[in-house]
């Protein structure tokens, strides 16, 4: 299951360039998407660095996993992370194109808490 998480991680690191790249051309533009402080503008850059910080706990978690040796007793985290670093995103994304989306923001941020607190406790109970 782990491999899931490194590549999802290396996916989400390598899509927060890319993307990054893309909106860097135009950030330039004060107006652009309704100015530095329009709620598009916010929530691309939620988005967009999301990407980065959601890869890097897949990471930590892959490697403190693996450090703990106790790879086979955390498959709920496993999942749970996965589907925080690519559901962030793309309710980011989905959010600057229609703000009713942003309702769905518990999924992704659920996810990665539960996937947190679940790896700590199986990690102080062990």
């Amino acid at each position: 299951m782990f491999i899931a998480n490194i590549y999802s991680a290396w996916i989400g690191i390598l899509l927060g360039c890319l993307i990054g790249a893309v909106e860097g051309l135009f950030f330039h533009k004060e107006d652009w998407l309704g100015g530095y402080i329009s709620w598009q503008r916010r929530i691309l850059r939620l988005g967009h660095i999301s990407f980065f910080g959601l890869g890097l706990i897949n990471l930590a978690f892959v490697f403190t996993a693996r450090a703990l040796e106790i790879e086979k007793e955390v498959y709920t985290p496993s999942i749970l992370f996965i589907i925080g670093i690519f559901g962030m995103p793309i309710l980011c994304y989905l959010s600057a194109i229609k703000s009713a989306f942003r309702h769905l923001f518990f999924i992704p941020t659920l996810s990665i808490i539960i996937g947190i607190a679940d790896f700590l406790l199986k990690i102080i109970t062990r």
